[in-house]
């Protein structure tokens, strides 16, 4: 087995949470603040690939990650670190901080069964551990790209992403149906799946 990250006696606690929170949901920050009551300091990785194209710029997505934290408020969410990291694998950005345990919330045996792999391949490689967390079950259903494409649609993501995430969503897509939008849901006559 390879060097393993080590903490001596008496070191903050860290962990990495990683994703490309494309956008962030309320499940990301469920887990994120959960990690919080468990470790001295979260890091949110937010991953960029540069050979994907996503909604929003590694940047813009840690401000509205940054964003969301704040709207949740408390102690937890001031001691979590969020950061951009596109280089290398996920055991060198854990290396570089120090962290020997990655942080990864769970909605159902779908995500357990793509996330196993990469949780033994992180041991194998560096000694860094995968702590899963069990998803809150009000979020079982939402993913960022669900939520992409609801909102493209025009439907309202309202109680699936912050408030923050909401506003940014609906500037970029130009707009979409929301609880305070006079407009009548897409698929009603005429929307996309309406009218045929």
């Amino acid at each position: 087995m390879p060097d393993a990250i080590t903490e001596p006696a008496g070191a903050v606690r860290r962990c990495v949470c990683p994703g490309s929170f494309d956008p962030v949901t309320l499940g990301h920050v469920d887990v994120v603040l959960r990690a919080a009551d468990l470790f001295d300091v979260v890091h949110v990785g937010v991953a960029v690939n540069p050979a994907k194209r996503g909604l929003f710029s590694g940047a813009e997505r840690v401000d509205l990650v940054r964003a969301a934290l704040d709207a949740a408020g408390g102690e937890r969410a001031a001691r979590v670190v969020v950061e951009e990291f596109s280089d290398g694998l996920l055991v060198e950005h854990c290396r570089r901080l120090g962290a020997r345990v990655v942080v990864k919330g769970l909605r159902g045996g779908t995500d357990y069964a793509y996330e196993l792999p990469m949780a033994l391949m992180n041991r194998h490689l560096a000694g860094v551990e995968t702590l899963f967390l069990v998803g809150d079950p009000r979020f079982e259903h939402v993913s960022s790209s669900l939520v992409k494409e609801v909102a493209r649609h025009g439907g309202d993501v309202s109680g699936l992403v912050p408030e923050p995430v909401r506003g940014a969503l609906l500037r970029r897509l130009g707009g979409a149906v929301g609880e305070d939008d006079p407009r009548p849901p897409r698929g009603a006559a005429g929307g996309p799946s309406g009218g045929r």
